[in-house]
């Protein structure tokens, strides 16, 4: 059965170990396609969207290795140019691959990627920005072929800010001839990950961290051992879902400085929160305020994927709150699972969604559409009294570890069946 049972109602104590970032994981991964030579991944996090990544880089010939949290890749030798299957299909990151393979060999024909069904999320702005670069495009049905017969350096405005666009671009333009300049560049801690990787493996970046990156392209690249940090959207949950079901508990190894704006948003609700270089500490209000008006922004604002845990724990809060998607124009499938458990939902246009706090939820049987959205209604099923029955649960071993697991070490009486 592809469900998780959850008996909620009681507060949470404890601590739990934050796993690898999912969205750092990833596009170091891709990374490593542009090294003939052995990378070490440490703390990679064991998540479905990871294995599935290792199946693509194996597809195109590289040797994959993943053993407790350490991932080891060799990529000497390449033997297809081609990038398709189940694995793109159903993978949003696989993108990646794209701007790694121009680096590597000049050329790839990807099946379009896929992921989770949370808006339109076009590759154009991918696809143009390496068009700067010399790379051609040949689109067929479902699928394209992007070509260079030299990459060149180039200056790129991002017409908006994309994270996955910003790491195909750096990723092409490391081995590209001359200097890249990016304006508008994303700058999630996913992006520093990738530069950071880079760096140490020899690559010239300038401006980490900021809006303009500056590649000095064409250094030859050797093989590192580089450590993912932790992730911020899985202790970012863990955060939300003791807001919403109240108690003690502390998050080992999180990303403080990655989550000021969901930090903030936790002392707004009430909480009490004490930071230290273990972790996390935070002490949760009987009863919680609700909050007036949050909107998803790019980093450092409060992050798109937290809007649907957040979403959860405030439909018990004290008051009216207001939610307002910036980032995807498709993100609230989950309302109409929530209002299943006695929530009280307004949600207006595909933008905004208006929360009336309710005493409590009532356990019962929802289906998880996406990643967060699934996250977020086990996070609805431990405030809730009764069980709920989350359905789909593969959505969410996509970017949580065993998040069965961590729960219970919480205290949450939760298992799969």
């Amino acid at each position: 059965m592809d469900a998780i049972h959850i008996r909620g109602g009681n507060a949470l104590f404890g601590e739990t170990k934050i796993q690898g970032s999912k969205n750092a994981a990833l596009p170091v991964m891709a990374a490593a396609l542009l090294i003939e030579d052995v990378c070490m991944i440490e703390n990679c996090p064991r998540i479905s969207d990871v294995h599935h990544m290792q199946e693509l880089l194996e597809s195109i010939g590289c040797k994959v290795r993943h053993t407790n949290s350490t991932m080891t890749i060799d990529a000497r030798n390449i033997s297809q140019d081609t990038v398709a299957g189940e694995n793109v299909k159903g993978m949003r990151s696989s993108i990646t691959l794209l701007g790694a393979m121009l680096g590597r060999v000049g050329e790839a024909t990807m099946d379009y990627p896929g992921g989770c069904v949370i808006g339109e999320r076009p590759i154009d702005i991918h696809l143009n920005a390496l068009r700067r670069m010399g790379v051609a495009i040949y689109e067929k049905e479902g699928s394209f072929t992007a070509r260079a017969k030299n990459l060149e350096g180039a200056v790129i405005s991002f017409p908006t800010s994309s994270v996955g666009a910003t790491e195909n671009v750096i990723l092409a333009a490391v081995m590209a001839k001359g200097v890249t300049v990016l304006q508008n560049a994303a700058k999630e801690p996913e992006i520093v990950a990738l530069c950071e990787f880079l760096r140490e493996a020899g690559a010239v970046i300038e401006g980490i961290g900021g809006p303009v990156l500056i590649i000095q392209g064409g250094h030859k690249l050797h093989g590192i051992c580089y450590r993912i940090p932790a992730d911020r959207i899985v202790a970012g949950t863990y955060l939300m879902s003791v807001l919403g079901a109240g108690g003690h508990i502390f998050l080992e190894g999180a990303p403080i400085a990655q989550m000021r704006s969901m930090l903030r948003i936790a002392e707004d609700i009430g909480a009490e929160i004490t930071i230290s270089r273990e972790g996390i500490n935070v002490i949760a209000q009987e009863h919680k305020r609700a909050v007036p008006y949050v909107k998803t922004e790019v980093y450092p604002g409060f992050p798109t994927d937290m809007q649907s845990p957040l979403m959860s724990a405030l439909t018990t809060a004290h008051g009216v709150s207001v939610l307002e998607e910036t980032i995807f124009e498709d993100r609230f499938h989950i309302v109409e699972q929530l209002k299943k458990m006695g929530a009280h939902i307004e949600q207006k246009g595909r933008r905004q969604a208006v929360i009336r706090g309710v005493e409590s939820l009532l356990g019962c049987e929802v289906t998880a559409q996406e990643l967060r959205g699934g996250a977020a209604l086990v996070i609805a099923g431990a405030m809730a009294l009764g069980e709920t029955i989350v359905r789909n649960r593969h959505f969410i071993e996509r970017g949580y570890e065993d998040i069965c697991r961590d729960y219970r070490n919480l205290g949450v009486n939760i298992y799969t069946a």
